[in-house]
């Protein structure tokens, strides 16, 4: 099978400005949302793994996949620790949910689906994480004579823009890994013209959630 041209995927619906403005203003909270995702990212991967035993592939790739979410979520854990900040219990994620009612029912068609939502997710997840990442990035002077509590912020930005740029770029080869197993296992010749429908339908959903510090 030929490898899929990512490069002429269909463009994302971009973030509002606003979401970034709201993730800066309460960037604690959204840090508690962002490890529930990730283990939820997690626990999904090993459904799917769990769904398909049979198939050697997608149960590689979605047990190694398990294991880099739940990895992200304890470096998500461990910056939470050294903020102080405590995990909250999880939540349901309308927008989660609301990309899951289009999941078509049937072999023919679930799994192709449930890899495209994959898919779509995830590319929002990279597209996020990356204008956090250069958020702190732009918010890092050039050190100098300053004071310690000044040093100390200028340290943990940089950090921060590293983390979020290593996130990203994660997220960025987990969507293109879904679309590639969406083609592999099943209608290749289907998988584009379904994915440009559900990235339609994931740029609609986006936009209507309430501006909230959370990663959707």
């Amino acid at each position: 099978m030929a490898e899929p041209d990512l490069s002429l995927a269909p463009p994302l619906t971009p973030t509002p400005e606003g979401w970034l403005r709201t993730v800066q203003a309460n960037f604690d909270e959204f840090l508690k949302d962002h490890a529930s995702c990730e283990k939820k990212a997690s626990g999904m991967a090993l459904a799917v793994a769990s769904h398909y035993p049979d198939q050697p592939g997608l149960l590689s790739a979605m047990t190694d996949l398990a294991v880099e979410e739940l990895s992200h979520y304890r470096e998500v854990i461990r910056l939470m620790m050294a903020r102080g900040v405590t995990p909250g219990a999880d939540s349901k994620d309308p927008y989660i949910n609301e990309l899951n009612q289009h999941v078509r029912r049937g072999s023919a068609n679930f799994l192709m689906d449930r890899l495209l939502v994959g898919a779509v997710v995830e590319r929002r997840g990279a597209e996020r994480f990356a204008l956090i990442a250069e958020a702190f990035a732009d918010s890092t002077p050039p050190a100098g004579s300053a004071t310690d509590a000044h040093a100390a912020k200028v340290h943990e930005d940089s950090r921060l823009a590293s983390f979020y740029r290593s996130i990203a770029a994660s997220e960025h080869r987990h969507w293109e890994l879904f679309y590639r197993l969406a083609q592999t296992h099943s209608q290749a010749d289907d998988v584009p013209h379904r994915f440009a429908e559900l990235n339609a339908i994931e740029g609609a959903i986006m936009l209507a959630q309430p501006l909230r510090s959370a990663l959707h």
